[in-house]
């Protein structure tokens, strides 16, 4: 199962009301770090694998079951179309004014990927971005050939080990020779599992390709779509946390079991003035639960960072 739980930012003002009129550090208090941002968060949610990956320097921030994170591996959900989609608009293999029609129905090899955006009009990039339309996604997976998905995901570094810590595992990856597994690949159902810091490390290198071509078409498309899925899409609980963040959300079912895990990775801040340019990127795993889940993780680590300025 991919993202098949829409995402209403109404639905956690109730959870974080109190997160959120907590009042800001001042004089007399000490001022908000990462690590204590990521011990609240914990306290929050204590089975989270939590992560902040420093962009610039590739350092970690703060983490929660780091241990754990090292060696985890999970399907990653739909938390893979902005890499595959940022990778083939920058090659020329994917125009992203295309739209696509969703009937919000669709079984691919047998497995059900209905789509739970609300009814609309054939999409764009963005807006399939903004919503995580499978159908879409499972259209882009066209522009591939068979046995061709290692080599698009492999600049990101997801099926490498970061090192950050010791022992830490590599990504199972079946290299998809079919269009249906390559369908399901890329909606991160079957055929991959990656780890929380395999993942981190994949979306730090799309915010430094973000940085690095601002004009670009895959630029504008993705960073576009990210920032409105956590603003009003499918990862809009992460808005909550009062910092502009730039993210997607990611559910998938384990491969010997129907329970679901969820997963939220974004870039903060993210605004259009060079002194928000991300400079950290978040990453939440539940073992159990669903991306809005973990973007409700995600709100509550930035309600207390130090990215969160009090009020004048």
């Amino acid at each position: 199962m991919v993202d098949t739980r829409g995402v209403r930012a109404a639905l956690f003002i109730p959870a974080l009301a109190v997160i959120l009129a907590a009042p800001f550090p001042c004089a007399a208090q000490p001022a908000p770090t990462w690590p204590s941002a990521a011990a609240h968060a914990a306290e929050f949610s204590p089975d989270a694998r939590i992560l902040v990956l420093d962009i610039a320097t590739g350092h970690l921030l703060a983490s929660s079951h780091l241990p754990e994170a090292a060696v985890t591996l999970a399907a990653p959900g739909s938390t893979l179309k902005p890499l595959v989609l940022y990778s083939l608009v920058a090659s020329g293999r994917w125009d992203p004014s295309r739209r696509i029609a969703c009937t919000r129905k669709l079984t691919i090899a047998g497995h059900s990927l209905n789509c739970s955006h609300p009814p609309a009009d054939p999409m764009d990039a963005r807006q399939a971005l903004t919503w995580s339309c499978n159908t879409y996604f499972a259209s882009v997976a066209g522009a591939l050939a068979p046995g061709e998905l290692r080599s698009l995901l492999a600049p990101t570094g997801l099926l490498s080990p970061p090192t950050f810590v010791p022992a830490e595992v590599t990504a199972v990856f079946r290299n998809p020779q079919t269009p249906d597994a390559t369908r399901l690949a890329i909606l991160g159902v079957e055929g991959i599992e990656v780890t929380p810091l395999e993942l981190a490390s994949a979306y730090r290198w799309l915010a430094i390709q973000l940085a690095a071509h601002p004009g670009s078409a895959a630029t504008q498309v993705v960073l576009a779509g990210l920032q409105d899925s956590a603003s009003f899409g499918m990862a809009g609980a992460a808005s909550l946390g009062g910092v502009p963040i730039a993210g997607k959300t990611g559910t998938a079912a384990s491969q010997t079991g129907a329970q679901t895990h969820g997963w939220f990775i974004g870039m903060a801040p993210s605004g259009p003035a060079p002194s928000n340019a991300p400079r950290v990127v978040i990453a939440v795993y539940l073992p159990a639960g669903h991306g809005a889940d973990a973007a409700r993780v995600a709100a509550d680590l930035l309600a207390h960072s130090p990215l969160r300025q009090p009020k004048p």
